[in-house]
């Protein structure tokens, strides 16, 4: 069996050369995208989110059995092709949770206390601080859309702030009363938060999911989102008068508008989530590899959010 691992780093390289030395594959290795491939025989391939896996890409890979992807977020695949291909898609849950939460308290920080523009400011020998008031979390409500992993890491942060917290997801769970979590419609998370965090993937039902027609009863001013870009419509971006904090945007020239903070896409960017992803990847491949299915395959949400599964 011929597996091909794209986007690929050099301290996975060799992760996954040593824990699969002993299997009888083939392992190929490579820096560019899947989108940059000239070699096409593989059955399994690996990749990263910059790797855009759609029916164009499938048509070139006639032996693929397996896609695994190195990431939470899954757009960048066609899961309703693949699922038509009978080609088995996984990706890595679990992994992110404190890298996450924990930068997206990072971003409110930034946002609530204007931390950016003072430290900028001193560097150039500004002293000046009277019109960088801010706001404190303590005593103030946090709404969390998306109360998996990542979500409720937001809520067990929020709890050290002493705030009250506001959660929206597909479903209730006993874990959410355990974190103090009032489990709320959509709208009454917006109705009641100072401070939304958006902690989603990004699927046909959760694009837009914040748009021009319901922005207007979020009740605070600050929105955090280090999930994908595209659940705030693009323009929400362009015109909602707070504060938006995201590790990315839609487009980055947003970035020059002074009520968006914004990095590059590195919430998940710590010692320790990167090598949870390189296991979680590693525990995927080799169930797909001793005849199981991947423990987080994807089909089931191709069947909740993809219509075209159904």
């Amino acid at each position: 069996m011929k597996i091909a691992f794209f986007e690929i780093k050099e301290e996975e390289k060799e992760f996954f050369k040593q824990n699969l030395k002993k299997i009888d594959v083939e392992l190929f290795f490579y820096k560019e995208t899947v989108n940059e491939a000239k070699r096409y025989d593989f059955d399994v391939i690996s990749v990263f989110v910059h790797s855009k896996i759609d029916k164009n890409i499938l048509d070139e890979f006639p032996n693929l059995k397996y896609i695994q992807t190195r990431s939470t977020g899954y757009d960048h695949i066609d899961l309703v092709e693949c699922y038509k291909r009978g080609i088995k898609v996984s990706n890595v849950r679990g992994y992110a949770g404190p890298a996450v939460g924990e930068f997206a308290y990072g971003l409110l920080l930034e946002a609530n206390r204007k931390l950016y523009i003072a430290i900028n400011r001193l560097k150039n020998g500004n002293l000046n601080y009277k019109d960088l008031k801010g706001t404190e979390i303590e005593g103030k409500n946090i709404g969390i859309l998306g109360l998996g992993t990542i979500g409720l890491q937001i809520a067990k942060i929020a709890r050290g702030f002493c705030a009250e917290i506001f959660g929206f997801s597909r479903t209730k769970k006993e874990i959410y009363d355990k974190f103090g979590i009032n489990f709320c419609t959509f709208d009454e998370v917006l109705e009641n938060s100072d401070f939304l965090f958006i902690a989603l993937p990004l699927t046909p039902n959760t694009k837009n999911l914040i748009n021009k027609n319901n922005i207007s009863k979020f009740k605070g001013s600050v929105i955090i989102n280090p999930a994908r870009a595209e659940i705030i419509e693009k323009e929400v971006y362009e015109t909602f008068d707070g504060i938006i904090a995201a590790d990315v945007l839609p487009d980055w020239n947003l970035s020059k508008k002074e009520n968006i903070i914004a990095t590059p896409h590195m919430a998940y960017y710590t010692k320790e989530a990167l090598f949870r992803i390189m296991q979680i990847s590693l525990d995927n491949l080799m169930d797909f590899l001793t005849g199981k299915i991947p423990r987080y395959c994807l089909k089931e949400a191709c069947k909740k959010d993809y219509k075209e599964c159904k």
